[in-house]
């Protein structure tokens, strides 16, 4: 039988994200890693135009919105693509769990001195300015609107779903701010944008209600590494400041036991979970070409490489160890080892490539090159090369079958 998170417990974590109370002052863990040479930095990830359809009309649906939004949202919600029967509470009011709207970033070292090693930080590349945003501001924020190089980008984690997602803020010749309704879809963050207070669900960034539903916004590449990747990788990058302007357990989990793997989902009403997998059980996954595929974590963690093709789209993931659960024990840094999954292109000027494990090391077939984690070849032929990233997601299983049920479960 399934053991079920508290609801108590966990509304009463989710209202005190509400409050600028003091907190208890998160322990001091910290390893020191040795930090190499900068590496060579990737070339810049062109994002997709973003198409625009026109505002969909009333639907059929002779439906109440959910219960108190017309009083704190100016939503047109006549126009929606979902039953507002699915849309539920999660506690918080709109702003309960305040975005971070100006954020502000430091260097490496000074990152270093509250960063352990194993905690989970968010990478995000654009051209040569690489930025981390630490799990542990993000759990209490959920969303930081930001600007990386030039592309505007809003940085997002559902600490329910263990999905973090990144997306294009360019949108219809707008720049668009998010922020948190509150509200839950599948136990799943619905986030509001500030220039129409149209919904847009977390998980797939597509608009449920409001003047732009139907509408998709465009993801951007973002992995979920360790700390001590990046710091090793990116030396010279920035990382987002703990100094948000709330006051904060930041380090601290308020979510204790949640990834349990026999837990079921907190407020989780949907489309019955296929047994396949576990409802929290870990899943890299995407969607390419109208083909969706997870790649269960406790298999990466084996295979470490996995060559495949997912919509016509030659693909590779790399899995390595290092990177602690968010979501396991009360301090982030000492939670279990889940590692980290990273998805590429396989192809690579012209060439595609075939990568195996050879003595613990990522080797392509093609030329005995030698690969790390974030898809860079550290010798060998292609030394100093780069894959290009595909759009990948860490998901608990249950809410990435709730919105892409038709997907194939990954199996070596």
């Amino acid at each position: 039988m399934r053991k079920v998170f508290g609801i108590t417990v966990l509304i009463s974590i989710l209202l005190s994200a509400c409050t600028g109370a003091s907190v208890t002052k998160t322990p001091t863990i910290h390893d020191k890693t040795e930090t190499p040479d900068s590496t060579a930095l990737p070339t810049k990830i062109e994002s997709k135009p973003t198409q625009v359809p026109s505002p969909t009309q009333s639907l059929s649906m002779e439906e109440t919105p959910p219960r108190g939004a017309e009083r704190e949202f100016l939503t047109d919600f006549s126009k929606h693509t979902v039953s507002y029967s699915e849309i539920l509470s999660g506690g918080p009011p709109k702003d309960g769990i305040p975005s971070i709207d100006q954020p502000s970033f430091i260097n490496v070292e000074e990152a270093d001195t509250w960063l352990n090693d194993r905690e989970p930080v968010i990478l995000v590349e654009v051209g040569e300015d690489s930025r981390a945003y630490p799990i542990q501001i993000l759990m209490w924020h959920e969303i930081v609107n930001d600007t990386v190089g030039d592309l505007p980008l809003t940085i997002t984690f559902c600490p329910l779903c263990n999905t973090a997602i990144v997306f294009e803020r360019t949108f219809d010749n707008m720049i668009l701010d998010f922020g948190t309704t509150g509200r839950l879809r599948f136990s799943n963050l619905i986030m509001y944008d500030r220039q129409t207070e149209t919904w847009w669900q977390q998980a797939t960034g597509k608009a449920i209600a409001g003047k732009y539903a139907g509408s998709q916004l465009s993801l951007y590449p973002g992995s979920m590494i360790s700390w001590a990747e990046f710091i090793t990788n990116f030396p010279d990058g920035k990382v987002l400041s703990r100094k948000t302007g709330f006051s904060r357990a930041y380090g601290n989990n308020p979510y204790i036991g949640y990834d349990d793997i026999n837990n079921s989902p907190f407020l989780y009403v949907g489309p019955e979970t296929p047994e396949a997998l576990p409802s929290v059980a870990r899943v890299l996954a995407m969607d390419l070409n109208s083909e969706a595929v997870a790649y269960p974590y406790n298999v990466l963690k084996n295979t470490k490489v996995v060559n495949d093709t997912v919509g016509g789209q030659d693909i590779v993931i790399f899995w390595e160890k290092g990177t602690a659960s968010a979501l396991d024990i009360d301090v982030i840094a000492f939670g279990r080892d889940v590692g980290s999954a990273v998805a590429y292109a396989r192809e690579l000027n012209g060439m595609k490539l075939d990568f195996s494990i050879i003595d613990d090391r990522i080797v392509d077939q093609q030329t005995n090159s030698k690969w790390n984690l974030l898809g860079m070849a550290v010798s060998g032929e292609l030394s100093g090369e780069k894959l290009t990233p595909v759009v990948s997601i860490n998901y608990f299983w249950f809410a990435w079958a709730a919105f892409k049920p038709e997907t194939r479960i990954f199996q070596p």
